[in-house]
């Protein structure tokens, strides 16, 4: 890997141009990064979209590991200097939440490697895992709070519509923890990486649009059971009649059921 570059001297030969209103932390261990990059498994000739490179952290490293490394960039000074520091790189100035992929990461085998910013990177990410035609792997840097909402497991604080939207439709592992010591300069929450492999989503039939609709609805209101919960969005007649056919429990929360359970409810409520 090339020598490693502090975000500090980065900074400096930017003139302190980095605009804070983006949220902008930069990773300063080059180790983490390293991680990054081989639990990414880029080899040469991968094609690579990177949102959000700032500096240049982890673009340096994949372009080192061989990547065909197209980068997304919002500010445009930011965007400036990458195309200063990384000719070689494809950049693609503009919000990544709006960027043409048909047109901009056409085909399929994409790998995502990126530390996402912590505004738009939940959202971002649901968006392009339901995508397994493009994208074979996103492995990305989040909040931590955030990581451990996709993770977690039935009946725990953390689990929620998120956790059950995206197992629905990627595998998921915990790459490593990132402390806030690790950046420059030093977010105030912790971060991690998770690497997630889409797939089509296996909802029995059942369109993704309505089996989203009910499971926001079991969580809408944690406090209240699964019944009343689900009966905000549907007759209750109709709540009851599909918990009589799924063998459901309608007093337990949403948060006590499973993936199995969710798809078992979303067929038996109406589109």
């Amino acid at each position: 890997m090339s020598e490693e570059i502090h975000p500090r001297v980065l900074l400096k030969r930017l003139e302190q141009r980095a605009r804070r209103r983006f949220g902008q932390h930069f990773l300063a261990r080059p180790g983490i990064v390293t991680r990054i990059v081989r639990a990414a498994r880029v080899e040469p000739g991968d094609r690579v979209v990177e949102v959000g490179p700032g500096l240049g952290i982890l673009t340096r490293a994949l372009l080192a590991a061989g990547a065909d490394l197209t980068a997304i960039e919002l500010d445009r000074d930011m965007a400036e200097f990458i195309r200063e520091e990384h000719p070689d790189v494809r950049l693609i100035e503009g919000d990544a939440m709006r960027v043409n992929l048909d047109e901009e990461l056409p085909g399929s085998g994409w790998k995502v490697v990126a530390n996402l910013p912590y505004n738009v990177g939940t959202r971002l990410m649901l968006n392009w895992v339901d995508m397994p035609d493009r994208f074979e792997s996103l492995t990305v840097m989040l909040q931590k709070e955030v990581v451990d909402r996709i993770l977690a497991d039935p009946g725990t604080r953390a689990y929620g519509s998120l956790t059950v939207q995206m197992r629905a439709r990627a595998k998921a592992r915990m790459i490593c923890a990132v402390p806030p010591a690790a950046f420059y300069p030093p977010p105030k929450v912790d971060s991690a990486v998770i690497q997630l492999f889409p797939h089509v989503p296996d909802l029995g039939g059942v369109p993704s649009a309505h089996f989203d609709r009910v499971v926001r609805a079991a969580f809408s209101q944690r406090r209240k059971t699964l019944r009343n919960a689900l009966s905000a969005l549907f007759d209750r007649d109709v709540v009851d009649a599909a918990l009589t056919q799924t063998g459901i429990d309608g007093q337990i929360r949403g948060e006590m059921l499973d993936l199995d359970a969710f798809r078992a409810i979303s067929a038996q409520l109406p589109e």
